[in-house]
């Protein structure tokens, strides 16, 4: 069989998963939580599931799921957004993200792409027939704009932003935001995808979005999951929002790819949306960082600026000179603990010695793990 994708195996998160539990280690490595959901989700899950909404949602998801959506975003941005032609819910955010690039991608385009860069980008862009530009950004996980400038040419139909950053934990500042905004006005025809999964788990700096800047939203794709808002990995429920001319390609794709999304999940968030604030997610995932990292302050690991999202990175030079994967199963094995090396989210494959711990985990589990990393 001739593969479309030579390039693709079995994911990392899979592999550290899957010895993690090989290996009975605990499990730092997958980005999910350990802990349970709100029981008012789980309340109207039970509700919901006993009502006649069990069939076909409409393709763009429940009304007022997309009415839901349309207030909260302007409860946290300001922004107005028409739900019935600038939403789309999706089968998560990965799923949403695929349906963008397979809509806007031609054969020959080029997308930039930001390494370490989440690996669903790549894929989706060879499946489209476009050529994906890998840039890798700085050590410190910063942007080289100079290079990306360089890079941008009028065969560039994408660029993707990931912010608050994945793996890193990366938060742009405001020279990027404005970078950004300056190479979107001298690149008229370019289309941003705003991954911002983590857009409410964010700490000290400001989370910057695509939401805050007219000339960005107005040709974004910005890309939101109630997965990592709600702690719902597993219901696998996201959502898009973009300008109609883009917005209506994309539920092209979209309405071939899943058509709607699972019917009771989006009842159970319609109704739950509206009783939370989602800009508490920050300050709870700060604790859980900020707890993690004193447990650790003994360990001979080197800690990076964790400015979002619910991961640490770590550099281990201090300890092995393993290259990062080896080092991460050697852990696995001997320490018993998984974490994922943060080689494999670039192109080439860069090592600079670093790792990625997930800190969405109950005390307890944060507990166990420091205790058999700080004997190393």
């Amino acid at each position: 069989m001739q593969t479309k994708l030579p390039k693709v195996g079995t994911t990392i998160f899979s592999t550290m998963s899957q010895m993690a539990n090989e290996y009975q280690a605990i499990n730092l490595s997958q980005g999910f939580p350990n802990f349970p959901i709100d029981p008012l989700i789980e309340e109207l899950l039970a509700k919901n599931s006993k009502d006649n909404v069990h069939q076909y949602a409409p393709m763009s998801g429940l009304p007022s799921l997309l009415e839901g959506i349309a207030q909260m975003v302007h409860r946290v941005y300001k922004r107005d957004v028409n739900p019935a032609a600038e939403i789309l819910v999706t089968a998560g955010a990965t799923q949403g993200i695929f349906a963008a690039i397979q809509a806007l991608v031609h054969f020959g385009d080029e997308v930039v792409i930001l390494d370490p860069a989440y690996d669903c980008y790549s894929p989706a862009v060879h499946l489209a027939g476009g050529k994906a530009i890998h840039i890798p950004m700085r050590e410190d996980f910063t942007i080289d704009w100079r290079e990306l400038r360089q890079t941008v040419n009028q065969k560039t139909r994408i660029l993707i932003i990931n912010n608050p950053h994945n793996p890193s934990g990366k938060m742009m500042d405001q020279s990027d935001y404005d970078a950004l905004v300056q190479v979107m006005t001298d690149h008229p025809n370019l289309i941003l995808v705003s991954d911002e999964v983590y857009e409410f788990i964010t700490f000290e700096k400001t989370h910057f979005s695509a939401h805050n800047h007219e000339i960005l939203r107005n040709r974004s794709v910005i890309v939101s999951s109630f997965g990592k808002t709600f702690h719902l990995t597993g219901w696998k429920v996201g959502y898009i929002i973009a300008p109609e001319y883009i917005l209506k390609e994309i539920k092209k794709v979209h309405q071939y790819l899943v058509f709607s999304v699972n019917s009771v999940a989006q009842k159970t968030l319609a109704d739950y949306i509206s009783t939370t604030d989602v800009t508490t997610l920050g300050k709870f995932y700060q604790d859980k960082r900020d707890r993690f990292k004193e447990l650790m302050s003994k360990s001979k690991f080197e800690f990076l600026p964790s400015e979002g999202t619910y991961f640490q990175t770590v550099r281990y030079r201090a300890i092995s000179d393993l290259p990062d994967v080896q080092f991460c199963e050697w852990m696995v094995k001997e320490v018993g603990v998984a974490a994922i090396p943060l080689s494999v989210f670039y192109e080439e494959l860069t090592d600079y010695h670093t790792i990625r711990f997930c800190f969405a985990k109950t005390d307890e589990t944060l507990i166990q793990a420091a205790e058999r990393l700080c004997k190393i």
